[in-house]
Formats: structure tokens, C-alpha cells, sequence
């Protein structure tokens, strides 16, 4: 069967966007360059905030992130991906707007738990306010038995800060101290893996830092975009080496 081209919808935020298609670059198997998936990238960083939209009234982000995902249709991609945790709120009508898969990366994280980490019975989330207020993954977990827990009030503001004040400013090594920080007290709640729930996060939180697994839903996205593409079962990770 002939390789799907995979679509990247991106611009939230256009770092998470270039690591993703770094992370497909290292999951293909590949001894030449005619060996890679055909990649096309729509970054566009104008998608106003999620989280603004969800808890704080601001812009939807749902026409500007249709227009991308038709622009990546026209473009002739066969699925499309999107490198951003908060964004999958408005999934559901994003892929009624056009006739391709869209792969829900909450989706494939959630079924990754079950088959990775079955006896896990409490699990830490660190994402942004609105991942957190809309409830993106605490459904899927919760229908399975299991915890879903976050930080505290009192580490909140410290979650966004770190993500919108240090990893989308590109201060890495500052937002990576503050989320180690945050992963470390959910670990002392009882927290048995910790799910990357912000793209940003990805970029910094890997499972050598904390002494519990870390999943990573950007990790998982790319390597099943990748066995999607070339219709090989996927072989799904948690983690990504640095």
C-alpha cells in the first residue's frame, strides 16, 4: 500500500510543532532520505490561546484551526496530527470540518496506559489550566478505574508559568527545573507515571528526571502517525530519549 502523507496542524506553539516532526523524523525506519514519510507542516502560531478560550472567554481557536486543517487537506495529506494537548477540546468538530482521519492523541495516551501500566491505579497530569478545567483526559482514565490527580492550587500558577512563561518564551532549562518540581510533589501524592498533558511539558519532563515513568503523548502521537502512515502496528512508547 502506497505511504499516507501525514499533516502536521501546528503553531501550538511552534516548538512543540518542529519537535514533533523531529520525533517522525527518528521513528521511521530509514536508511536514505526516499525513506522517510512525506511531511506536511502548517504552523501557524495566529490559533488564539486555548486555555484563554476555554476558561477566559477569549477567541476560539476552532475557525483558525479549521482553516489549517483545510489547508492541510488541499495540501493532500492523508492525516492529520495535532502537537498540542489543549487543542483536542475542540476535536470533535475540528474533524466533522474535513473528510481525513484526525488522530486524537488523548485518545491513543489513554489507551497506551491501559495496555502499558494495566495495575496503575493513580496517575499525575500536568498540563494548562484549560486541559485541566475541560477534562480532557480524566474521563477516558476515570471509566477505567483510574485517579486522575493534579497539581495543586498553589503549583497552578507555577504549571503555567513554567509553560507560557519559560518553555514557549524558550527559557528550556527553567521551565524544565519548575515542572520537575510540580512532577515530584504529584509523585508525593501517590502518583504512579506522570502524563506529559501540555506539548510543552514533552519538551522538557522526560523519565530520567523523576523516579516514576513518564508518558508522553507527543512521543506516542508521533510513533503512531508513523505506524499509521506506513500501516504497521503501531509500537508505542512512553518515553523519549533526549
Amino acid at each position: 500500500m502506497e505511504e499516507r502523507v501525514i499533516g502536521i496542524l501546528g503553531g501550538m506553539g511552534p516548538e512543540a510543532t518542529a519537535d514533533l516532526f523531529k520525533r517522525i523524523v527518528r521513528a521511521t525506519p530509514a536508511e536514505k532520505d526516499q525513506d522517510h514519510i512525506r511531511v506536511i507542516i502548517d504552523s501557524n502560531p495566529k490559533i488564539p490561546d486555548r486555555t484563554a478560550a476555554i476558561i477566559g472567554g477569549g477567541p476560539s481557536p476552532l475557525p483558525e484551526m479549521t482553516k489549517t486543517a483545510k489547508n492541510l487537506e488541499k495540501a493532500g495529506v492523508d492525516l492529520i496530527i495535532i502537537p498540542c494537548n489543549t487543542a483536542h477540546y475542540y476535536y470533535e468538530k475540528l474533524k466533522r470540518s474535513v473528510g481525513i482521519p484526525i488522530l486524537n492523541m488523548v485518545e491513543l495516551t489513554t489507551q497506551t496506559i491501559k495496555g502499558r501500566f494495566p495495575h496503575v491505579k493513580k496517575v499525575g497530569l500536568i498540563g494548562t489550566t484549560g486541559t485541566v478545567r475541560a477534562g480532557i483526559y480524566n474521563r477516558a482514565l476515570e471509566k477505567s478505574g483510574v485517579e486522575l490527580i493534579y497539581p495543586p492550587e498553589k503549583l497552578k500558577d507555577n504549571v503555567m508559568e513554567a509553560i507560557y512563561g519559560n518553555v514557549k518564551a524558550g527559557r528550556i532549562l527553567e521551565g524544565k527545573e519548575i515542572i520537575a518540581k510540580v512532577a515530584t510533589h504529584l509523585i508525593e501524592e501517590g502518583a504512579e507515571i506522570i502524563i506529559c498533558g501540555c506539548t510543552e511539558v514533552s519538551l522538557v519532563l522526560k523519565s530520567e528526571d523523576i523516579p516514576v515513568p513518564v508518558v508522553d503523548p507527543l512521543q506516542i502521537l508521533a510513533e503512531t502517525a508513523v505506524a499509521v502512515s506506513s500501516s504497521k502496528r503501531p509500537n508505542l512508547s512512553v518515553e523519549v530519549s533526549p
